[in-house]
């Protein structure tokens, strides 16, 4: 057993099969699990697209799961036979074993904040009475289930501290159970909250209840897969059952709107955002009138009745909201909206567009604490109330700056910093001073003195500048030699930006480059960059990476038989269409938890949400695009593909398994090379959030093992410890 996954033998792998090839890893045939042909075909516009596979998107069915566990045998048999994969298992542990931190949150006196020991399997919630207090533990999923897979990716306290609003996610999915948890004696109340997703939990001032977004109770068989429609604002107040919970907000006329519920920190208003696909939202608003009795709220009021721009809530004066938009600005301004004036003619710019992309605002006291992106890495600019420059932060390198947590009231900001090199260090930040310091830091069993990491830039394919973060043994040759792993994603306004990663440590440790690529259709320039790699552009972000790839091989780095590529969800897509446009540029492949199906991908869970960035299949121009890169309908029968690793989950329900599973089927029936393409299906795991850290170290231990086999990196090759 690995994982929990039986693994049967070859002799059923042999029966039937339908290709055999070589593993290079011990040259004896590699047969693939035979996977049925249908006749199923759909008609686009006039095109007819065969989709053979269109079984193995159910993944509950009796013939999927054959195929499954025939899968994973013969991927499990081959991982097992790389010498090298024990060893990295073994370091990966000793990397991965130091303690992790989340920035605290404070309500009323006490302090919050999860912790890692190093090997728990899920990060634990602490509180403190007081900052230098003794902290206790209020909450360990840990102890929640045998086999660590059950997730806390929502926590939120009462404004007196009093009570705590959380979330259970199993198994990696995205659909959560809010709980009240009373924070004096640890023991949960009656509460339970089903069938909720993609939603905070927002406490009135008055700490008797709170905000939330849930669906309609799907249907249990398919609830993993099914779309999801007509979000819900709903009201919960304590104690009670969740049939008493008050409708707030819904619209059944338009059934694929996200939508969600925010009280701002005076408890005056309720401020909703709804999001019909990306992040363009409309905005609305409800007087609280008195926020000890939010009973007597008054009626949802529109303040932004149009899907043109982002808009951010950082903060109000009173009925004069301040928002971060790209309203007229791609890279972002702040700007300030009287709630009684709210014709646009009145807003207010109080921070102007500048150079570089305004990623986020805070308030502490009377400032605006202002992230950038500056060139794909973090600075961060301080200004008054009126938008005067007040002044710049000093920081320890190129790195970045996530996890912003703090009161307007309370005058401090915790955050995190991290780099290529450094694990993330917490930090306070005081308004009245102006000061930076170290609030908690971790120790981690790795070197980074003899590394470093530099910024180039490429071009692409049409003449778009683009940088590429280079991470590296000091004083490298550059002769083209050096295995190196290539990443990307590309997509929905999502930024790739200097991030310690323990994976990326042991790569290094072997002498391996890490390199990551800033695409179009990210967010690291602004919102007129995100745009240029979606939909009809959709082809730039593909042109991006494989600049970036040959950039590597221009410049030294590495050639096409040492160079590893490998992205996830959107970037799972990227390395599919790459794989198909430029099989010989790269050593091996492991495209992760994809959306390979561009015809489909929209008929399930939150895919409609997706359109915006992608397009449709129901559009004829948009089908045309997508059909043109689509990762599986551009496999060539035939066609000689590197080595290929394919990551997914049985769990996983926002990029649905059936994608990986139809993309590795096809794969394999096309493959006419030597080169092994094979699928690593997780069990009782999702999309990648709260995935126990076992199965963590035992994913990255295969990836590795699979891509230093591939690249030639030594198997004997004694880790520095």
């Amino acid at each position: 057993m690995m994982h929990g996954i039986p693994l049967i033998g070859v002799a059923v792998l042999v029966t039937g099969a339908v290709a055999a090839v070589m593993s290079s890893s011990d040259q004896r045939p590699l047969r693939y699990p035979p996977a049925r042909k249908s006749e199923q075909a759909d008609d686009y516009h006039g095109v007819k697209v065969r989709d053979p596979y269109r079984w193995l998107e159910d993944p509950d069915s009796a013939e999927t799961r054959q195929w499954v566990q025939a899968e994973n045998a013969l991927t499990f048999d081959y991982l097992r036979r790389l010498p090298i994969r024990d060893r990295l298992r073994v370091r990966l542990t000793e990397l991965w074993n130091y303690p992790r931190y989340s920035p605290p949150f404070r309500e009323g006196p006490r302090y919050f904040f999860f912790r890692n020991d190093g090997l728990q399997n899920q990060h634990v919630l602490y509180v403190q009475e007081s900052l230098e207090g003794p902290a206790r533990v209020l909450l360990d999923p840990n102890t929640m289930s045998a086999d660590g897979t059950v997730a806390v990716p929502t926590a939120s306290a009462s404004d007196d501290g009093e009570l705590l609003g959380y979330g259970l996610a199993r198994a990696g999915s995205d659909w959560e159970q809010f709980r009240v948890r009373d924070v004096s004696n640890g023991h949960d109340l009656a509460d339970e909250l089903q069938w909720v997703k993609f939603s905070a939990i927002s406490w009135t001032k008055d700490d008797r209840g709170f905000y939330y977004s849930r669906f309609p109770e799907p249907d249990e068989q398919t609830s993993l897969r099914q779309a999801n429609h007509d979000h819900k604002i709903y009201y919960h107040v304590v104690g009670t059952a969740q049939d008493r919970d008050r409708l707030i907000y819904a619209r059944p006329d338009e059934p694929r709107w996200l939508m969600g519920a925010e009280v701002t920190e005076d408890g005056r208003y309720a401020l909703l955002s709804f999001h019909q696909a990306g992040e363009k939202n409309r905005v609305a608003y409800i007087d609280l009138k008195d926020p000890q009795r939010p009973e007597v709220a008054g009626r949802v009021v529109d303040l932004i009745d149009r899907f043109e721009a982002s808009y951010r809530l950082i903060g109000n004066d009173g009925p004069v909201f301040y928002f971060r938009t790209d309203l007229d600005a791609p890279r972002g301004r702040v700007v300030a909206i009287d709630v009684n004036h709210p014709e646009p003619s009145r807003w207010k710019t109080i921070i102007a567009e500048a150079q570089d992309t305004l990623e986020s605002v805070d308030l502490v006291r009377d400032q605006f604490v202002a992230l950038y992106l500056h060139n794909a890495y973090s600075r961060v600019s301080v200004f008054d109330l009126s938008g005067k420059h007040v002044r710049d932060w000093a920081l320890p390198g190129l790195g970045t700056i996530s996890g912003f947590s703090g009161k307007r009231a309370d005058g401090e900001l915790f955050y995190d910093f991290t780099s290529f090199l450094h694990p993330p260090t917490i930090y306070r930040y005081d308004a009245k001073t102006g000061r930076s310091s170290v609030f908690r830091e971790s120790q981690i069993k790795f070197d980074p003195s003899p590394y470093q990491t530099e910024q180039i830039w490429v071009a692409s394919k049409d003449g778009t500048r683009l940088p590429v973060f280079v991470t590296h043994r000091r004083g490298i040759k550059l002769d083209g030699s050096h295995p190196t792993y290539l990443t990307g994603y590309g997509g929905f306004n999502i930024s790739l930006t200097p991030h310690f990663s323990v994976a990326a440590a042991m790569w290094l440790e072997h002498g391996g480059v890490y390199a990551l690529a800033n695409l179009r259709g990210g967010g690291e320039f602004g919102e007129t960059w995100h745009q240029a790699g979606t939909k009809l552009h959709k082809q730039n972000v593909f042109d991006d990476f494989l600049a970036a790839a040959e950039g590597l091989i221009h410049q030294g780095y590495t050639s096409p038989k040492k160079l590893a590529i490998s992205g996830g969800s959107n970037g799972g897509l990227l390395i599919g269409a790459v794989l198909n446009q430029r099989p010989d540029l790269f050593a091996c492949a492991v495209p992760m938890v994809g959306v390979m199906d561009m015809l489909r991908f929209h008929k399930f869970t939150i895919g409609h949400n997706w359109v915006e960035d992608y397009g449709s299949s129901d559009d004829p121009e948009q089908f045309k695009a997508l059909y043109a890169y689509s990762p599986l309908h551009n496999i060539k029968p035939g066609g000689h593909y590197p080595p290929t690793l394919i990551l997914t989950a049985d769990h996983d329900d926002r990029v649905v398994p059936g994608h990986s599973f139809k993309y590795a089927a096809t794969l394999q029936a096309a493959q006419a090379g030597p080169s092994p393409i094979l699928i690593r299906i997780e069990t009782q795991a999702g999309h990648g959030g709260g995935k126990p850290t076992t199965k963590l170290i035992d994913e990255q231990a295969d990836v590795w093992a699979f891509s230093m086999h591939h690249l030639g990196i030594d198997p004997m090759y004694d880790t520095p410890h």
